[in-house]
């Protein structure tokens, strides 16, 4: 834990007050500051009294104004003011232990943070929270809280997520539903192990603790699997079973509670090749980051967009996408072509041999498996790709290659386009786009 100041903002409260980087921040209107979620909520108030500790030893206490709401200016040397929360679980499911050797180290940290849940939106078992994180969430009502269920039988729960104590967790829920905390949910369902009977049991406990959502999506599975539980792939009539299932939940929940709470992800619709559902069925896409109605929403938007495209004249592409996603892609490409016979472009299926044939979602595509299945092909006159195979906020793959190196290696400018709708129709038409 360091709470000590390691810069003040220019012009900001914390300046004009006189407090200076060294200094370590104490309290807030008497209340003990541990971390980024105390910072936070304790300097809201217009009015406050700081303690701080100087290098010395000695304290010193000053009293400022400032508008409701508004930033100290405090920087500290890390974003949490501590160290991220390592998992303690060992998930059966769990993807970072079916990860290839010899990749970065940052890929095989497991963050299990209450804080960055309610920071990022990051999903928490809630196995390593503390009895005073616990009951600082209900006291100062910190929401949305984000939590990975999987299933609420206390055994099964336990056996999941590899950690004996993992049941008590489902106390923290309750304790959270009671009192009025948003909860999201996500339940990973694993054939043989908590689907069926296990699925409904965990849904119907979920429906009275009173969670706000919850997404169902298939487990995720690569071909580095040695020394780790037996799993069955969600197939076509394993998917088809859960949607069913969920959607029979979905419609008790919508006649008592006014919303569906349950919702498939779109990678199972497409795995048992049913249509998406309408626009209608996912409510406020509050999902969305789950891969619920990702898909439709995408097609609404880049619709949407295309309707106000005038000039079609565009330069040739080729897009390079996940084989879950590639159908749908083409969809989209067809209903521009439609609207403009001229456009020259295609979609390219990426097969991931990097992790295995049955990950087929685009975030997971590495640049060496572009490079060889696009090398020697006859490509567009640029190439493009989706922002989730990047690392956020940088140019470079999950297997270390960059835009770079992929851009010399295909002898075409890439270009990234974001994950949604508007930014597809934008990119495919070169409106304003970034190339590399």
């Amino acid at each position: 834990m360091s709470t000590v100041i390691a810069s003040v903002d220019p012009g900001s409260p914390a300046e004009r007050a006189g407090i200076h980087a060294g200094e370590r921040l104490l309290t807030l209107n008497r209340r003990e500051i541990v971390d980024v979620l105390d910072y936070r909520f304790f300097c809201y108030d217009p009015v406050l009294r700081v303690e701080l500790g100087e290098p010395d030893g000695t304290t010193r206490i000053l009293r400022l104004r400032k508008d409701e709401g508004e930033d100290l200016g405090l920087n500290f040397d890390t974003y949490l003011m501590d160290e991220p929360r390592p998992c303690s679980n060992h998930c059966v499911f769990c993807f970072v232990d079916q990860m290839p050797p010899g990749m970065r180290d940052t890929l095989y940290f497991k963050d299990d943070d209450a804080r960055l849940s309610f920071l990022m939106g990051n999903y928490i078992t809630l196995t390593n929270l503390t009895e005073r994180e616990a009951r600082r969430i209900i006291d100062l009502r910190i929401s949305p809280i984000n939590v990975s269920v999987q299933a609420t039988e206390p055994q099964l729960r336990r056996t999941l997520l590899g950690n004996k104590n993992a049941d008590k967790s489902i106390d923290y829920m309750r304790a959270f539903g009671k009192a009025g905390i948003e909860m999201n949910g996500q339940i990973v369902v694993c054939p043989g192990w908590n689907d069926g009977e296990h699925l409904r049991r965990t849904i119907e406990d979920l429906m009275e603790i009173g969670f706000h959502s919850c997404s169902v999506v298939p487990v995720g599975m690569t071909k580095y699997r040695e020394g780790l539980a037996r799993i069955a792939p969600v197939d076509a009539a394993k998917a088809a079973e859960i949607i069913d299932t969920v959607d029979e939940y979905g419609a008790q929940c919508l006649e008592r509670f006014g919303t569906r709470m349950f919702f498939c992800a779109d990678e199972l619709y497409l795995k048992a090749g049913r249509p998406l559902p309408d626009e209608d069925y996912y409510e406020e896409f509050q999902q969305l980051e789950n891969g619920v109605g990702m898909l439709r929403n995408t097609t609404n938007e880049f619709l949407d967009a295309l309707s106000g495209v005038e000039d079609g004249d565009a330069p040739g592409f080729t897009i390079a996408t996940g084989v879950a996603a590639a159908p749908f892609i083409e969809r989209l490409v067809d209903a521009a072509r439609e609207r403009f016979p001229g456009l020259r472009g295609e979609v390219v299926a990426i097969v991931n041999d990097f992790f295995g044939h049955s990950i087929t979602v685009s975030g997971l595509v590495t640049g060496r498996d572009i490079i060889a299945q696009l090398s020697g092909r006859t490509l567009g006159e640029r190439v493009m790709i989706p922002a989730n195979m990047l690392r956020h906020g940088e140019g470079v793959f999950l297997d270390d290659v960059t835009l770079e190196q992929l851009s010399a290696a295909l002898k075409r400018p890439i270009v990234v386009s974001e994950t949604d709708g508007y930014s597809l129709c934008d990119t495919i038409f070169a409106k304003g786009e970034e190339t590399l």
